[in-house]
């Protein structure tokens, strides 16, 4: 590696922090881009329905195969299926080569679960395996909610085998149901024979989202306590799920799963990019360094990260005390933590089946275009 190559996501690699993108279309993939963000220090892909959706609705990226497919008589959840698989097929081709050289750690591509069936065990399940099969990448990451009925889902996907980036979390406690259901997963693929140095899994804990709420809570009661504590939860809340991580994987029965193999789950920061212009924009990258962690970075806080963050080293181990107070200040002047990501929970689940439908609304809109002899770019300008 060059001087000039190198950049700050090299030094957060170097700190323990894989930088990962959260963006994918199938331009990126054919242009090149990709590759030049791996080349920059990108060492993973994280998608999901609204990134796909926005993908889908620009250009004409999309419309040969769509019109394959409505040649086909395809209906618009297998077009999505298909269209999805396909870059995230080709996205885990590019990024095998970090995969390889980190030992499965990263250069994965993860896809989502239909958000519809978050409620639904089986269904995750039944997915899970569908995405891992069509794919049929060992570098792919199947996400799957971490809600109440999605915790025995991620337990028997990792069981079978494939790997899963549990997504959607808020809170301490579903934090510690996640880490379980990844150890018990682990547990049973072993006593079902399998190789557990194959399974891998990170866990992403949502930050800017809790700010955000609570930020929007802080100010309604308007007091200079309160003002003073707007900005300050997001991290506490992140860095006491890091001291969980080192709890949970300090513990003997983790212990007897890494002596067979396993592997870390490691905490990965999702919703980094900064929602109030007032903070500093990097405040997501900066205060989360630590090892045996990822950050997944819509592309406008990766730049920033590349342009001008400055990093100090590990920002998380020692500050638990103080991220507890922060917790504590809070309800303390009126804002109750669990009520804040039991709505952050619902409210996430529905804007990724918001997006979803979005996403079929988009898709059905070109394969209706297709059918009529139309282009892509006629189902664009028609919507």
């Amino acid at each position: 590696m060059t001087d000039h190559a190198r950049t700050t996501l090299h030094d957060l690699a170097d700190a323990g922090v894989s930088v990962w993108l959260d963006d994918l279309n199938r331009p990126m993939i054919s242009s090149g881009e990709l590759q030049s963000y791996v080349d920059r220090g990108v060492l993973g892909i994280t998608t999901n329905p609204t990134i796909f959706a926005a993908a889908l609705a620009e250009g004409e990226a999309y419309s040969d195969q769509v019109r394959d497919l409505a040649a086909d008589g395809a209906d618009v959840d297998d077009a999505v299926f298909a269209l999805t698989t396909d870059d995230v097929r080709n996205a885990c081709d590019v990024l095998l080569p970090v995969y390889e050289s980190t030992g499965g750690v990263d250069g994965r591509v993860s896809i989502e679960v239909d958000p519809g069936a978050a409620k639904d065990t089986e269904r995750t399940v039944q997915i899970a395996q569908q995405l891992w099969s069509t794919i049929d990448r060992p570098n792919l990451f199947v996400k799957i909610p971490a809600t109440v009925e999605g915790l025995p889902a991620i337990t028997q996907t990792l069981a079978s085998g494939i790997s899963v980036n549990v997504t959607l979390i808020f809170s301490l406690d579903r934090y510690r149901g996640v880490m379980n259901a990844y150890l018990t997963g682990l547990e049973q693929a072993r006593e079902q024979g399998r190789d557990l140095s194959s399974i891998h899994s990170v866990a992403s804990f949502f930050v800017s989202r809790v700010d955000g709420e609570i930020d929007s809570q802080l100010e309604e009661i308007g007091t200079e306590e309160a003002l003073a504590l707007r900005g300050r939860a997001g991290l506490a809340n992140a860095r006491l799920a890091y001291q969980a991580f080192e709890e949970v994987f300090a513990t003997p029965r983790w212990q007897n799963l890494a002596d067979d193999g396993a592997h870390l789950q490691r905490p990965l920061w999702a919703s980094t990019g900064v929602k109030n212009p007032d903070y500093e924009d990097t405040m997501y990258v900066t205060g989360l360094v630590a090892p045996h962690t990822v950050n997944t970075m819509p592309g406008k806080t990766l730049e920033a990260t590349v342009d001008h963050a400055e990093l100090h080293g590990d920002t998380i181990t020692g500050t638990y005390d103080e991220a507890q107070q922060v917790l504590d200040d809070l309800e303390r002047v009126g804002v109750s933590y669990a009520e804040v990501v039991e709505q952050l929970e619902v409210e996430g689940v529905d804007k990724f089946e918001k997006s979803w439908s979005e996403l079929l609304g988009t898709v059905q809109d070109e394969l209706d275009k297709a059918g009529q002899g139309g282009s892509g770019s006629d189902a664009e300008a028609a919507r």
